[in-house]
């Protein structure tokens, strides 16, 4: 009798968990909107520090800070979002996680690097010195493949979870471009960033953003 008991119990479990998990699906649709402006504003920085080494001309500020002035609507983005949601996604979670490791890489490993280029610095004026001409290793080469790799973390595993085809090719993409991005010049690296920014976030925002406004539209027809 008990057995059959724990049988009925574990049964009725997997199937309440099966009608929950399908009742978050049907409720859970992002907007895309934080995807595509985060796409749009690192393509935009890298086409702009691309038009700076070009045309030989600095702007009196870092145009990557424009990506810490992102971080204000995007919280806002998200709140607005969630609050949006009647069910929150049995993954939702874990994709919150998953995100904000990757944001706190992105600032730790902006930090090493800055710490790299002031280490670097002193070293490299002395082989001027000593040598007589620049020395051929350049550290910044290697910074977009640092971050391209970083970028294809999170994104391809947010595609897989969710089986959102557009970021799991897009993660794919970035990791593709990181491997290029080593043996590119730097106007190169920074063409291949934009591409990533754009293939991975962008353009699957659009999808989203799409797929949201449908959501949307039938859900309304269903309340009429």
């Amino acid at each position: 009798m008990e057995q059959q008991e724990k049988k009925l119990t574990e049964k009725e479990s997997l199937e309440l968990i099966a009608t929950m998990i399908n009742k978050a699906k049907d409720s859970y649709h992002s907007t895309g909107v934080g995807a595509m402006m985060w796409g749009a504003v690192i393509a935009i920085c890298s086409f702009v520090k691309l038009s700076e080494i070009q045309f030989g001309y600095q702007l009196p500020f870092d145009i990557y800070l424009l990506t810490l002035a992102a971080i204000v609507p995007q919280v806002f983005l998200t709140i607005r979002e969630k609050k949006e949601r009647k069910v929150k996604s049995y993954d939702d979670s874990y994709m919150d996680y998953i995100w904000m490791g990757f944001g706190i890489s992105i600032f730790l490993l902006i930090h090493i690097i800055n710490l790299v280029f002031r280490s670097w610095g002193p070293v490299s004026a002395e082989y001027n010195v000593l040598a007589g001409h620049p020395s051929s290793f350049r550290f910044g080469e290697f910074i977009s493949p640092l971050f391209l790799m970083l970028y294809g973390l999170p994104t391809f595993i947010t595609g897989a979870a969710c089986r959102f085809r557009p970021m799991l090719w897009g993660g794919i993409f970035c990791w593709l471009c990181s491997i290029a991005t080593v043996y590119t010049s730097i106007r190169i690296d920074l063409l291949l960033t934009a591409s990533s920014a754009i293939v991975a976030w962008f353009i699957p925002g659009l999808i989203m953003e799409k797929e949201y406004r449908r959501y949307k539209k039938e859900q309304a027809s269903q309340h009429v």
